[in-house]
């Protein structure tokens, strides 16, 4: 079944006006809208490291029992938090590397590694460039140039 919303526990909780604790949230996923509407906001224009408070603001449905997230609620949560919600935005919304467990063939030692996302490929990264640098034909092993 294809899940839009996301349910949380913050890891410190949001402290409201009357000093009420709420760690329990919602999330749905992101919309194409959410990720470019805020990019007209003054606010973000000025400013753009505030584009997270904007989209959280969006996509948080409710903290506990605040229903109407706004940029001033998101603005209020602890900094452990916000990392907190901006991780789990980025995981939910598919835009975070996929972590996996590997082992060594060499050493059988065992770590975790990255997937990029679906679409990406780091083995060929394009370099905006399709002519050759000076210094390919010093290093080629092929016929020498006449």
């Amino acid at each position: 079944m294809f899940t839009t919303e996301h349910e949380f526990e913050l890891p410190l909780g949001y402290l409201d006006s009357a000093g009420t604790l709420h760690r329990h949230g919602v999330m749905r996923l992101a919309t194409a809208a959410d990720e470019i509407l805020p990019m007209k906001d003054p606010r973000v224009r000025a400013l753009p490291t505030y584009l997270i408070v904007i989209l959280l603001s969006r996509v948080v449905l409710r903290i506990g029992t605040v229903t109407e997230v706004n940029p001033a609620t998101i603005e209020g949560l602890f900094s452990q938090d916000l990392t907190y919600l901006q991780e789990l935005y980025n995981r939910v919304n598919g835009l975070s590397a996929r972590e996996f467990g590997v082992t060594c063939p060499h050493c059988n030692g065992q770590f975790a590694a990255e997937a990029p996302p679906p679409g990406e490929s780091t083995a060929t990264p394009w370099t905006g460039s399709t002519t050759r640098s000076p210094s390919s034909d010093n290093s080629s092993t092929g016929p020498t140039p006449n």
